[in-house]
């Protein structure tokens, strides 16, 4: 289709045309992501082959001060003038040793232990043994698999830190060496203290928020991946029992392996897609319908009405799910329904059975969901819609365009350009959306695929892996999985769609 043929098109045959040619070119994009992924894994690779060329030519050509450097850390400071540098990296140095022959080697050879062998996590397990000397059952407190993961993902990460500055330290003393040699003072340790406090004070300052997302997020999130690949659950808890490397065998059961839990996967992910979906776009549509309303020429008390969408957003919104569940309950008498299921009932008719119909159960849903969730949209689309040029207006009244015309020509692609990435980042906060379902239905009702896995009716996947973890089950080895995909997916989706968004593409010009 050519260019001339595409300006003809309705805004309707635009729609299916670009959904079309979205779905025909996915496949080529998840494949041109992938094959981002490998290119820069091979970047990765390329540039560890150069440093490690690099670290052994840097050995070879210096002096015995910097070879020195690379057995005793900061060697090659103190032997140049730099003493308290030098003596801060020897301490790093004694304390990583330390460390590592009293904490952190013994946990990293537990966990490589079961690891290349396929077998336990650790190697005692908590039992009664006979103590002859003492002619009783005495209990010996073995190892804690969960323990020995964590510290050893943790030492892992030590040692990766450790290296980063060793190397650095490696690069200063060749530095220095240089600088020797063309005749230059190094800088002194109060002048490199003052740059730290001044020109690169960015380093202090973000220093403790890296550390806090490293202890608090990176490492429970390699962690959790880590048990994806155990059989870590409720009967082989910790400390009594040891858990066991399985490989992909829990990843192999979700997909396939196990048919029930395939079945249930797959029917929760479809749920959360379409909830996500209808979450999204109600909101978004609705908010900006309202926006467009008050911010309308010749409507009064634009104020009031503004103020009132801000007030309902005051009201903490599990108070609001909470209340709004007891609304819509249906009980075994009209009498004992909520309030909302009377009024429908009484009005038209209708039995809304809420928490015993699936239908009804998700379309209520959805519907609560707007009305906690269009306040928000209607402020963001009323600040923008109050920032696009009149002149554009005024030129396509004179053109004899229509307020369709204009919503679909100039205000619907003005938003969407500005609002690209919100609608991205909600989206992907809708498929996680943990507190609309789990205060509104509880994941019910009933167990709507008929098998064991905890799994009901309007579950989304994170539900059903809080349940997962906090059930009588306590299958963390299954929620660690659905966990990683529920990342996979979200991850994939924002990177493929936002590099696509007008929002990228053009970033700087608006059309």
């Amino acid at each position: 289709m050519d260019k001339n043929n595409y300006f003809l098109m309705n805004p309707f045959q635009k729609f299916f045309y670009k959904t079309k040619r979205a779905i025909k070119n996915f496949p080529s994009a998840l494949a041109g992501f992938f094959m981002a992924i490998g290119k820069g894994i091979a970047r990765l690779f390329i540039g560890l082959g150069k440093g490690i060329k690099d670290y052994f030519a840097g050995f070879a050509k210096g002096n015995a001060l910097t070879k020195g450097s690379y057995a005793i850390m900061g060697l090659g400071h103190m032997g140049r003038g730099q003493v308290a540098k030098g003596l801060i990296y020897l301490l790093v140095e004694i304390l990583f040793v330390l460390y590592m022959v009293f904490f952190g080697a013994p946990y990293l050879g537990k966990f490589f232990y079961g690891f290349f062998t396929k077998g336990t996590v650790g190697i005692t397990e908590t039992a009664d043994y006979w103590n002859d000397d003492l002619g009783i059952y005495e209990k010996i407190v073995g190892d804690n698999s969960f323990k020995i993961i964590l510290y050893g993902i943790l030492t892992i990460f030590m040692i990766f830190f450790f290296l980063a500055i060793y190397l650095r330290s490696i690069k200063e003393s060749r530095e220095l060496e240089e600088m020797a040699k063309d005749g230059r003072k190094a800088l002194s340790f109060r002048k490199e203290v003052g740059e730290l406090l001044n020109e690169k004070f960015h380093i202090p300052l973000l220093s403790l928020p890296m550390l806090g997302l490293f202890v608090f997020t990176v490492v429970p999130l390699v962690t959790m991946i880590i048990i994806a690949f155990t059989n870590y659950d409720a009967s082989t808890e910790v400390p009594q029992h040891l858990f066991r490397w399985v490989g992909f065998a829990n990843f192999r059961d979700i997909f396939g392996g196990n048919s029930a839990l395939s079945g249930t996967f797959l029917r929760v992910l479809g749920w959360t897609l379409i909830w996500a979906f209808f979450a999204t776009f109600s909101n978004y549509f609705g908010g900006m319908i309202v926006a467009l309303l008050i911010n309308k020429k010749g409507i009064k008390f634009k104020k009031l009405f503004r103020t009132i969408f801000v007030m309902t957003i005051a009201v903490p919104q599990f108070v609001s799910l909470m209340i709004v569940s007891k609304m819509l309950t249906a009980g075994d008498s009209m009498e004992m329904s909520g309030i909302i299921t009377q009024i429908l009932y009484k009005l038209f008719g209708f039995q809304l059975k809420f928490g015993i119909n699936i239908t009804h159960t998700r379309i209520a849903i959805i519907l609560v969901n707007m009305w906690i969730g269009i306040p928000y949209s209607m402020l963001i689309c009323s600040g923008i819609l109050m920032n696009i040029p009149a002149d554009l207006y005024e030129s396509a009244r004179i053109d004899g365009a229509g307020p369709v015309k204009t919503f679909i020509k100039i205000t619907l692609p003005y938003m969407l350009f500005v609002t690209g990435p919100y609608l991205i980042t909600t989206f992907i906060g809708n498929i996680n959306n943990f507190n609309v379902i789990f205060l509104l239905s509880g994941g019910g009702p009933g167990d709507l695929l008929k098998y064991t896995s905890g799994a009901k009716g309007t579950d989304l996947l994170i539900t059903w892996l809080y349940k997962l973890s906090l059930g009588v089950d306590r299958n963390y080895k299954l929620a660690s999985v659905i966990g990683i995909l529920v990342f996979i997916i979200s991850a994939t989706f924002s990177l493929l769609v936002y590099n696509k968004s007008s929002a990228v593409t053009k970033e700087d010009q608006f059309q």
